[in-house]
């Protein structure tokens, strides 16, 4: 009798166990959109915005992850920096980096964007988290010269840093009317849409890497 109760009583124990490992691994990852107001989202309902879309759409692909919406509008890649360990607190796996629009519109030297991103990178780095930077294009009225350097800001950070960079978080939205709202710079929800198609494919590789952790 003593037997058949040590029996049942390790059957109670393995199942306990088992039950608790699936809980672990059901706990969603987190990726960080830390951006401006590309990310937040900015005349959208929140429910269109890119993090919550991207989360539908990774979810959509077989993923247990949830997406933090850490975009401010108006905010610059220094701005970006100097709220990065407020960000840090929601601990990502994962983070999409979508600064630098707003440096560009105004003209700020892309020397100190780099500067800036680099310096994002490395932190999320040092935490552990992998990233994925999106690059920006600047205004074409600031001329070839400063867009090119623009351009090669986020190209030199990406290779010193060793991610992955995505090469224009505006790729076929930018410039199509139906795509932005009325002030030709944001997207509208149909634009949200396509640009989360285009780079899911990018934010997805990151996640199943060591099992999403």
């Amino acid at each position: 009798m003593r037997g058949f109760e040590h029996l049942v009583r390790v059957g109670y124990g393995v199942l306990a166990l088992l039950v608790n490992v699936s809980s672990v691994r059901a706990e969603p990852a987190t990726v960080l959109a830390l951006g401006d107001s590309l990310t937040a989202g900015y005349g959208l309902p929140a429910q269109a915005s890119f993090p919550a879309r991207l989360e539908q759409r990774l979810k959509a692909a077989g993923l247990e992850v949830r997406v933090v919406n850490a975009g401010v509008s108006g905010d610059t890649s220094a701005g970006g920096l100097a709220r990065l360990d407020w960000a840090l607190a929601d601990r990502p796996s994962v983070a999409i980096v979508e600064l630098g629009a707003n440096d560009g519109l105004r003209g700020l030297d892309p020397g100190q964007t780099a500067r800036n991103l680099d310096a994002i990178v490395a932190t999320l780095q040092g935490r552990g988290v992998r990233v994925l930077l999106a690059g920006m294009l600047a205004p074409p009225n600031l001329g070839r010269e400063y867009g090119d350097a623009f351009r090669q800001a986020y190209r030199e950070v990406a290779a010193r840093r060793q991610v992955p960079l995505y090469p224009f978080f505006l790729d076929g939205v930018a410039g199509d009317p139906r795509l932005n709202q009325k002030d030709g710079l944001h997207p509208t929800a149909e634009g949200v849409t396509v640009i989360v198609e285009r780079i899911a494919p990018w934010v997805i590789p990151l996640l199943r890497q060591e099992g999403g952790k």
